[in-house]
């Protein structure tokens, strides 16, 4: 059965995902039917779930969670979570989902930073140290270190490339989809990559992740704890644990925690080259204050 694909910004859903859902559902396939029954009976918990956590749910690849979800006219999973989203929750949690529309200023103040401090205080428990030492050891190991991330990571990618060339580490940011690609495609085993994305399914990163993979770099990922594609294609993880959800579209938590590890590895990493690290700081330091009036 064929229905009418609709042309859609990445970043936005398609309304009336669960209706579209009754509407096929007699002429599904089995495979299919389970994951559309999984999604009909689990709304709320797919909002937060990983394409990967729902295809072991319904007991099927991944591939057939996202061709239901283009059957139902979306480019993709993350698609059909927008729409559940906006299906299911009201209006002002799209700003931030513990609000309330009558909150005073003060209220709102205490909710962001609560969770951005317990974003910071579930990261730390999370966090792996033997993981980081490894990529330590790996960025130390590397010639040159790329650093992917594409939407709200885009700004993580740029601020961890920055911090790498402050302490004196070879490195770049690829924030543009094509570039990640090229840029993937031409690593070698002297390369280590970082790929930075809160949900680890976000296809542009994906493929870069997975492009140099085969590539033969190393592949270091800071992403949200669970089950995702893109550890399928990672050496290392450094797992943030925030409670961002997809649909929410100024949330800060998931950035707060990947800088909290960006700024850890950072340390780690000068201490590990102290004395190098040091004079770069010195020597980047003298030039940026000529900058300054």
């Amino acid at each position: 059965m064929a229905m009418d694909r609709e042309k859609l910004d990445p970043g936005q859903g398609v309304a009336g995902v669960l209706d579209r859902i009754r509407a096929i559902r007699r002429d599904l396939p089995p495979t299919a039917g389970r994951i559309a029954d999984f999604i009909t009976d689990h709304a709320a918990e797919v909002v937060h779930m990983s394409v990967t956590e729902v295809a072991e749910r319904a007991e099927a690849s991944e591939g057939s969670v996202i061709g239901l979800c283009q059957l139902l006219g979306a480019r993709g999973f993350q698609q059909v979570k927008i729409s559940l989203a906006r299906d299911l929750v009201q209006p002002v949690q799209f700003i931030h989902e513990d609000l309330a529309p009558d909150d005073a200023v003060a209220t709102v103040i205490e909710k962001v930073f609560r969770s951005d401090m317990q974003a910071l205080q579930d990261t730390q428990k999370a966090l792996d140290v033997e993981a980081m030492a490894q990529a330590v050891a790996a960025i130390r190991k590397a010639r040159r270190v790329e650093v992917f991330g594409i939407g709200s990571a885009a700004t993580i990618a740029e601020d961890m490339n920055y911090r790498l060339l402050r302490i004196g580490v070879e490195s770049r940011a690829s924030v543009d989809s094509h570039v990640q690609a090229i840029t993937a495609s031409l690593a070698d085993p002297s390369v280590a990559v970082i790929t930075i994305s809160h949900s680890g399914s976000t296809v542009e990163t994906l493929t870069a992740t997975r492009l140099a993979k085969a590539a033969g770099a190393t592949t270091i990922a800071i992403t949200n704890f669970g089950k995702s594609p893109l550890l399928a294609h990672v050496d290392i993880v450094l797992n943030t644990l925030a409670r961002e959800t997809q649909f929410r579209t100024e949330a800060m938590t998931s950035r707060i925690a990947q800088l909290a590890i960006v700024d850890a590895l950072i340390a780690c990493l000068a201490l590990a080259d102290y004395e190098r690290s040091v004079a770069t700081i010195g020597k980047t330091f003298e030039v940026l204050s000529a900058k300054r009036v």
